[in-house]
């Protein structure tokens, strides 16, 4: 694949500028967002990688460049890194289309295969959530409709908005597929969401809901 990292980090980007090519992928690297949005030419990428706090301000400019680039090009994939949960940026990432989009943090670049399996899924046109960033979000909303949900119910949307299939999630739980399935469909009811065989329009009304979080107590 031919992918493109902005990453302001030296040791960051060149470790994963090392890693991906002993994978196998060509490697382009950018220091700050303004470079990798004007780098972003015709042929695209297979996926970029940008990190969501980017010079100057060290803010949200990779965050920017990413929505950006996705309003350029609808079917790039994006996946985006940042170093603590920060809802606000989730949510406006994930605000159009989800598809060929990523979100995880910083610290599960340290486990490879993690890494790049989400690296994969995003460029496959998948959708994928860090498990923290719907843990702390699904932690902070709506606590009376979650309270209806049972413990592996939660599980099970935790991994629903990680855009996992059912396949996936019987298979992460070790259960099987009429289980998850029964999960599934209970847990669109009582978040009052029509069921859906989409996967990635599942994920959308799944995100959606947890759009009416409350943001208080997000880390700056």
């Amino acid at each position: 694949m031919r992918i493109v990292i902005a990453e302001d980090s030296v040791l960051l980007l060149a470790g994963l500028t090392r890693l991906l090519e002993a994978e196998g992928h060509e490697v382009t690297g950018y220091k700050t967002a303004d470079e990798l949005v004007a780098g972003i030419v015709e042929p695209l990428p297979d996926v970029v990688v940008t990190d969501v706090r980017m010079p100057p301000t060290h803010t949200d400019e990779g965050l920017r460049a990413a929505v950006h680039l996705r309003s350029l090009h609808p079917r790039l994939p994006v996946l985006v890194l940042s170093q603590y949960v920060e809802q606000r940026y989730a949510r406006e990432l994930f605000a159009g289309d989800v598809r060929g989009l990523g979100y995880v943090l910083k610290d599960r670049v340290a486990d490879v295969d993690d890494f790049l399996d989400a690296l994969h899924r995003v460029a496959s046109r998948g959708t994928v959530i860090d498990p923290e960033v719907v843990a702390q979000i699904l932690a902070r909303s709506r606590r009376d409709t979650l309270d209806t949900l049972t413990p592996r119910e939660r599980e099970v949307l935790g991994l629903m908005a990680e855009g996992r299939s059912n396949a996936a999630i019987a298979e992460r739980l070790v259960v099987g597929l009429p289980a998850v399935e029964k999960h599934v469909t209970s847990i669109l009811a009582k978040l009052d969401l029509p069921p859906d065989g989409d996967d990635h329009r599942r994920v959308l009304a799944v995100l959606r809901w947890l759009e009416q979080a409350p943001t208080t107590g997000e880390r700056p």
